[in-house]
């Protein structure tokens, strides 16, 4: 991956991925990402979890991300405009997409086998 998109961002969409995908320790890793290596404050932590930013264009980034989640790739042309209006070129939309896959497949793993919690615990999500 080119790391195009800068921390805070790929900090973010993994949070909403991980939300969306209900991987606990996906979430305590990225929470703590984001806290000390992306400097993301943790009201902002909190709003990328559901899939937003208080920065308009690392929201439509999220926005993007969770539509790629929600129709499994099969955005609209409206989707696909509105990331693009917000400054994203083509290859900043397919680091959106690879980040989404890469993200969902680790989910995956860590759902299946449940690794030692090893990172501080996070809020549950019906709490935020």
């Amino acid at each position: 991956m080119s790391k195009a998109l800068d921390v805070k961002t790929r900090d973010s969409i993994g949070l909403a991925v991980s939300e969306a995908n209900g991987c606990n320790y996906c979430l305590m890793v990225h929470s703590f990402t984001a806290e000390h290596m992306a400097k993301l404050p943790a009201d902002e932590v909190i709003l990328a979890r559901k899939g937003q930013a208080s920065d308009p264009k690392r929201n439509a980034a999220l926005q993007f991300a969770h539509k790629v989640i929600e129709t499994r790739g099969k955005v609209s042309d409206v989707d696909l405009k509105a990331v693009r209006d917000a400054g994203y070129s083509d290859a900043n939309v397919m680091e959106i997409i690879a980040l989404v896959a890469m993200y969902s497949l680790t989910n995956f793993f860590n759902n299946v086998f449940d690794p030692e919690k090893d990172f501080p615990a996070v809020t549950p999500a019906g709490s935020i």
